[in-house]
């Protein structure tokens, strides 16, 4: 099977040169769900590009008839980001220009959506389905109204029209996929939300943690916020309602590297995916996967240790270690410009936990990141 593909224009950038998004649409015989797929939304994280290659591989060998909907693929999602450097790093976190982190900009309707009510009780005996077609054409016509900024003459930032873009490719996707690394050195695992367990299961990680906290101005957040607003007005009505609509981000170990198990996992998974949900007919999938465990913690739960002092971090527990409350996560090395001697700091953990989270650089300053635990 052939995608469909589309070069957009993203940007044109001083020089007139002009930056492109590339979007790859394998469409199904039959008609049916639509996923949307990118990666490397933040510079340094690039593992989902490979990731996605694999899957563009795979699906040029399945028939049409195999595939039931539409798989959209964006890898490079965020070219600002990726091209970004500063020496031999490629941060890419954030737009400098306006100090804004590329995963904290996104629309999301349920902080506008002040007729939910109102909307949930006038569908209070309708079919799921039609519910679903109807908030989904409110969400479209308040998103339109941004194109309206965006042709203005004063027109808008730059990440309010790199946000649009990105949002316009997947409103009405039925299940969004953002392959994220971590920005230091971390597990696979996978961010899920309320009530969407089962489904998280299908993606073969070890570890999920679900996003109890959130602001709702991340890519996945901004998607199904609203979702899962009106899901909990029906329940607050009387009526159970479970949209078929679901939101991930994979966290593919570390930043700036393609690590080639995080890769296979990636791949595994969103196939695994795409199967368990009916979307592909893949007949050979391991026998592991019935019986595969995986563990569940909340982001509530995790717990940020940042450097007490400044100096060389030490004697750090390896990633992946589980701890006790007390035990010792590190060391900081300390030249304390006092004229003394330099001194070793030891630092305990709080709490029992996984360390799932690790700096890469191991020379920090007074409250730099140093290590995460969740439990």
């Amino acid at each position: 099977m052939l995608p469909v593909i589309e070069s957009i224009v993203l940007r044109q950038m001083a020089s007139g040169d002009r930056l492109y998004l590339q979007l790859y649409k394998f469409i199904g015989a039959q008609p049916g769900k639509k996923v949307y797929i990118q990666s490397n939304l933040h510079g340094a994280e690039i593992a989902g590009n490979a990731v996605i290659h694999q899957l563009i591989e795979f699906l040029l060998t399945v028939n049409d008839t195999d595939l039931t909907g539409e798989i959209w693929l964006v890898p490079v999602c965020n070219p600002m980001g990726t091209n970004e450097r500063a020496h031999h790093f490629s941060p890419g976190r954030y737009c400098i220009y306006e100090a804004k982190d590329w995963n904290r900009i996104f629309w999301d309707y349920e902080k506008e959506a002040d007729d939910l009510v109102a909307f949930t009780k006038s569908q209070l005996h309708i079919d799921p389905k039609v519910i679903r077609q109807n908030y989904l054409t409110i969400i479209k016509q308040k998103f339109a109204k941004i194109l309206e900024k965006i042709n203005s003459p004063s027109a808008v930032p730059y990440t309010e029209l790199f946000s649009y873009k990105l949002q316009n490719f997947s409103l009405d996707a039925d299940y969004l996929i953002d392959l994220h690394s971590s920005t230091n050195q971390a597990l696979d695992y996978v961010y899920y939300f309320r009530n969407r367990e089962d489904s998280a299961k299908y993606f073969l990680l070890d570890f999920g943690i679900l996003l109890d906290k959130y602001d709702g101005d991340a890519f996945d957040e901004a998607f199904i916020k609203p979702w899962l607003a009106l899901e909990a007005c029906f329940k607050e009505l009387g009526r159970d309602i479970k949209f078929d609509v679901e939101a991930w981000t994979l966290e593919l170990g570390s930043g700036m590297q393609i690590n080639p198990d995080s890769v296979d996992k990636g791949v595994r998974g969103v196939k695994n995916y795409l199967a368990q949900k009916c979307i592909l007919q893949i007949p050979d999938l391991s026998d592991d996967i019935k019986t595969h465990k995986m563990t569940f913690a909340s982001s509530s739960n995790r717990k940020k240790y940042y450097a007490i002092a400044g100096g060389m971090i030490q004697s750090r527990i390896e990633l992946g270690s589980t701890v006790k409350t007390g035990q010792k996560l590190y060391q900081i090395l300390s030249f304390n410009k006092e004229g003394k001697l330099p001194s070793v700091i030891d630092v305990y953990t709080q709490q029992d936990g996984l360390v799932y989270d690790v700096a890469t650089n191991q020379a920090v300053n007074e409250g730099e990141f140093v290590l995460g635990v969740i439990s």
